[in-house]
């Protein structure tokens, strides 16, 4: 069966340009019937003019769109099946909750008893049932979110676009909200396509994340497969917290890599590299570990400099000779090292991602770097 059966939003080398400025580069991403998939990446990254692409309020300069397999280019946004729930909700501020979401059939004249049923229908699920006669001014950010959702959903679009619809609500109802919408887009079998900057609500609520960077795609999986295995620097340092280190290969025995970082060697795996080739490596600090004797294969050491308490986790600093930084965590209750205490850093097999670069030349030893005594070992 082709794939493409399954894919209910296809696009195919779409870029968008304004003036002299290319915000869009040539991006080729398939969307899955009835999965939720998150653009995630920092402002200006491009996340949010694909989406608005997908909804016909911005047009492609080249490229093409389809739409459950239908070319959507000469489409206005509301003959697209797909319907879009904004930041800032955009209800009528003069229309009651039942009104408020009855607007689009009223506009498509359907009849009135059947207005009543899907908008009661729709009251149900989000929980609003009670509300109808009341005004937004008189609602809470989370309610206001739930009727926007419900207007969006009662026209049974395909797809359901949401542009950082939680942004404006405060934590703990973010995270309340997060876990409202998943359930929802699970009931609802739609496709959910979000748009977010906030890491964990990506990994919480996406079945694929798609991480956007300059107006390119970096990496496109699950939740786990971008957090464990980034692709690039970029995905490494954006998704959540990363030690990154420069590196040079010195040796390779199969899968197993000798490569030499600033401050000393280190073990990672990895196949299809060359002798001298400039790698990052990337570990995350819950993987990293110390000892204070030597562990074979690693020489990279330092100082522990900081332990900070953060609830259920403590994240200890260990600075390296050339100043930088890394970070380990730790569960609360374990016996903490020494200010000042000589580690030696290492990480189990397998624990380590290591990554090409795309700089030709990202490693420059430098030359004088002080030399730690090991005083008290």
């Amino acid at each position: 069966m082709d794939d493409s059966m399954n894919n209910v939003i296809e696009i195919k080398d779409v870029e968008k340009i304004f003036g002299d400025n290319a915000v869009i580069k040539k991006i080729n991403l398939n969307v899955r019937e009835g999965e939720f998939l998150t653009f995630l990446g920092p402002s200006g990254c491009g996340k949010t003019t694909t989406l608005r692409m997908i909804a016909g309020f911005e047009n492609v300069t080249r490229g093409t769109i389809l739409i459950a397999g239908e070319n959507v280019e000469n489409m206005k946004p509301y003959q697209r099946n797909v319907n879009t729930v904004f930041q800032n909700y955009a209800l009528f501020p003069h229309m009651n909750v039942y009104d408020n979401i009855a607007f689009g059939l009223v506009e498509k004249k359907v009849k009135k008893s059947e207005i009543k049923e899907r908008v009661n229908e729709m009251l149900t699920l989000v929980q609003l049932s009670g509300f109808e006669k009341r005004m937004p001014s008189q609602m809470s950010g989370g309610q206001k979110q739930r009727v926007a959702i419900a207007r969006a959903l009662i026209n049974r679009p395909k797809v359901l676009l949401l542009d950082e619809p939680l942004g404006a609500l405060d934590l703990k109802l973010r995270k309340q909200m997060q876990v409202e919408l998943k359930h929802l887009q699970r009931k609802l079998g739609i496709t959910f396509i979000y748009v977010t900057h906030d890491q964990e609500e990506a990994l919480t609520m996406s079945d694929r994340i798609v991480i956007m960077n300059n107006g390119n795609i970096e990496q496109v999986g699950k939740p786990d497969e971008i957090y464990e295995h980034p692709k690039s620097k970029f995905v490494a340092s954006f998704i959540g917290e990363s030690n990154i280190l420069e590196a040079n290969i010195e040796k390779i025995d199969r899968d197993k890599l000798t490569a030499i970082v600033e401050s000393g060697t280190i073990t990672v795996y990895g196949k299809n590299m060359a002798i001298e080739e400039m790698v990052y490596i990337s570990v995350r600090p819950e993987k990293l570990k110390c000892s204070i004797t030597p562990v074979d294969g690693f020489t990279l050491k330092g100082y522990v400099k900081e332990h900070i308490y953060v609830g259920s986790i403590i994240k200890t600093v260990i600075e390296l000779p050339n100043g930088y930084r890394l970070k380990m965590n730790s569960m609360s209750g374990t016996k903490l090292l020494d200010i000042d205490q000589l580690v030696y850093v290492y990480w189990n097999k397998n624990d380590a991602v290591i990554m090409r670069t795309k700089e030709e030349k990202i490693y420059n030893i430098i030359e004088n770097v002080p030399q730690i005594k090991e005083v008290g070992l």
